[in-house]
């Protein structure tokens, strides 16, 4: 889990400090910048739990449901219920975002991809790897499926 420290900073400072990450993110041009800063900025944790979170709110809106969600991505029904709220009463984020990787690729191979790469991750470590391990192995599975049907 993620920790804010418990040394509280000024609200000025705290706001500059976030219009400069949020310049940051803009600059990025190219997926290997993005994949650099990523991993600069974040644990393999945190990028986890960042992706799964796109991931949910990709799932909820393809309409599935929140124990398929919590199945297919191990996460809790709290977390799903805070993602659909954003999708439902946030700024439309979530939505610009996904609504425009749909128009550059089949939305369905993004997840698939995003779910090959947010999976791997921690199957390579070895601190509970087997459970990644058996979920990647099933996105992997469900792909191959689905390639062989068409």
């Amino acid at each position: 889990m993620t920790q804010v420290s418990k040394y509280p900073i000024s609200k000025n400072i705290a706001d500059r400090i976030f219009e400069v990450f949020i310049k940051s993110l803009i600059k990025v041009k190219n997926d290997k910048d993005a994949e650099d800063l990523a991993d600069d900025l974040f644990s393999p944790e945190e990028k986890i739990m960042l992706a799964k979170r796109l991931a949910i709110a990709f799932l909820l809106m393809k309409n599935y449901q929140y124990r398929e969600i919590r199945d297919l991505l191990r996460v809790s029904l709290a977390t799903i219920r805070k993602v659909s709220l954003c999708l439902n009463y946030g700024k439309d984020g979530y939505k610009k975002i996904l609504g425009g990787i749909a128009k550059e690729e089949k939305l369905e191979d993004f997840f698939e991809n995003m779910a090959d790469k947010l999976l791997s991750i921690p199957a390579k470590s070895s601190k509970g790897g087997g459970a990644w391990r058996y979920l990647h192995n099933e996105v992997k599975n469900s792909k191959n499926k689905r390639h062989k049907a068409f």
